[in-house]
């Protein structure tokens, strides 16, 4: 996610915001959290999926031969704000997740949704990492 974070100063948006944004059905966009900048366009990305409620695109900064970033599109800072009412929503990216990994011929991958700071999320949108393309060890990453 440093990768990012360079990316943001290199284009001349400062650092990601941190982002306070709630989870709730009609959330909008942040206007300077660097993914809602990429789902309007505003920032480009390499899009391997979309549609109306997600978007998946190629992390600039690989950890794995296929380092994928899945997003919802209303800005949603933390998984760990989300409530009962977001199951449907959740259970959605969980699915949408699974179909874009099976597009990119992905027989098996490693999902990663860090929660926090103190779990090193860099970006405070809801995001998770799909990496594949390889074998892993039992080491987390």
């Amino acid at each position: 996610m440093l990768a990012i974070f360079l990316f943001c100063r290199y284009l001349g948006h400062g650092a990601p915001a941190r982002g306070t944004g709630s989870w709730f059905k009609g959330a909008v966009m942040s206007q300077e959290c660097i993914f809602c900048k990429i789902v309007r366009g505003e920032i480009p990305s390499a899009k391997v999926y979309e549609d109306d409620d997600f978007l998946v695109f190629k992390d600039i900064n690989p950890a794995a031969p296929v380092h994928l970033l899945a997003i919802p599109k209303r800005h949603i800072a933390r998984l760990s704000q989300a409530q009962q009412q977001d199951a449907d929503f959740l259970g959605r990216f969980m699915l949408m997740i699974g179909d874009a990994a099976r597009e990119q011929s992905l027989d098996s991958f490693r999902l990663i949704i860090n929660d926090g700071e103190g779990a090193g999320q860099t970006v405070f949108h809801l995001h998770a990492h799909i990496l594949g393309g390889g074998r892993f060890g039992e080491k987390l990453l």
